[in-house]
């Protein structure tokens, strides 16, 4: 009998250890350490850096970043493929309406889209919102057109066919273009409008970033939209745009920070593109991160969820310090004060995510 009562001690020791095991593995979970996005090809150069710096910090947690374009990042969280997903074009109450739970998107940094051009001899370029509309609509075929030699009477402009290039993808970045043009020109916006794929009237295709800066750089006459960092990152040349306030601005982290001193509405969907502001860089933006703000879904653990929204949370303060370096502006305090409130709001089975984690 004293033998059996102890074999029953040992088996039930065996067990509660087994289920102290189990209830303490979750949070040694590789699994857990392991985040997934995807999106924005606009934000590559600084999301690779910001994920690398924080994994550093914070010894085991490894975010693995997809660049394939705001459209497919967007589409892979809906999907629910990968822990977030990133886009250059905040999510429209259509796209919110279809997402399979509420979805919410704050702010990271804010970029330019920079006109870049392949001409013999790389003169320094001005266009205006009305020149660069008729080159994207195939209006403008020549690069010595009369329209864009008034603007550049000391630039020497041959006599070349103009080569339109654009994205081949859904993208945030085409979505910034767009939404600027249509902005500041009615032909484009009664002809084309903003998209993320819209129907291009001229001109090849290239898939993110990255594609379009090839094909400008391999083809003589080329011009097309790039994200600042890609540009500068490729040495390449790229045109200053006459803004709302009627002034030329080059593209920089300076007059792209000026764009952005508004207030923030608190679910963070704003436009600036086209400012106003006198000395504001007409074709600047946010990028935005989106994820679900219920987090306990598809059997997600709380530890994974915890790591996600820390990591978020990270970017949008010490993280900013990698914005600069890269030719990325910094989040201005109303923008990080939103991001905050955002990132509050996310919930695991109902309780907030952050207050848990304090």
């Amino acid at each position: 009998m004293k033998n059996r009562t102890l074999s029953q001690l040992a088996m039930a020791g065996a067990i509660l250890g087994l289920g102290l095991s189990s209830c303490t593995s979750t949070s040694d979970n590789p699994a857990d350490k392991q985040l997934l996005g995807a999106g924005s090809t606009f934000g590559n150069p600084i999301y690779s850096k910001m994920f690398s710096d924080y994994g550093t910090a914070n010894a085991g947690i490894q975010t693995n970043y997809q660049s394939i374009g705001s459209g497919g990042g967007i589409k892979q969280l809906m999907s629910k493929t990968v822990d977030f997903g990133a886009s250059d074009a905040f999510l429209s109450d259509d796209d919110m309406a279809k997402a399979p739970a509420p979805v919410v998107q704050f702010p990271t940094c804010l970029g330019a889209v920079v006109v870049s051009y392949n001409v013999p001899g790389n003169p320094e370029i001005k266009l205006t919102s009305d020149i660069l509309a008729g080159i994207f609509l195939g209006t403008i075929t020549k690069w010595n057109d009369e329209k864009i030699t008034a603007e550049n009477p000391d630039a020497k402009l041959p006599d070349q066919d103009i080569t339109v290039v654009h994205r081949s993808d859904g993208s945030g970045t085409s979505y910034i273009f767009t939404d600027y043009l249509s902005k500041a020109n009615a032909d484009w916006k009664s002809k084309v409008g903003v998209g993320k794929s819209p129907n291009w009237p001229a001109g090849v295709g290239g898939k993110g970033n990255e594609g379009v800066a090839g094909v400008i750089k391999q083809t003589p006459g080329a011009i097309g939209y790039i994200e600042l960092t890609y540009a500068l990152q490729n040495n390449m040349t790229f045109a200053s745009l006459k803004n709302a306030a009627g002034n030329y601005v080059k593209p920089s982290l300076e007059s792209t920070s000026l764009c952005a001193n508004g207030d923030i509405p608190a679910d963070t969907r704003i436009s600036i593109a086209n400012s106003a502001v006198d000395q504001g860089y007409p074709i600047s933006s946010f990028t935005w991160i989106l994820i679900y703000k219920e987090q306990k879904y598809d059997n997600r653990t709380k530890e994974k969820a915890t790591n996600l929204v820390k990591e978020l949370w990270w970017m949008i303060h010490d993280g900013q310090k990698d914005c600069s370096p890269l030719n990325y502006a910094p989040l201005p305090p109303k923008a990080v004060a939103a991001a905050e409130a955002v990132l509050n709001s996310v919930t695991y089975d109902g309780q907030p995510i952050l207050s848990a984690a304090k």
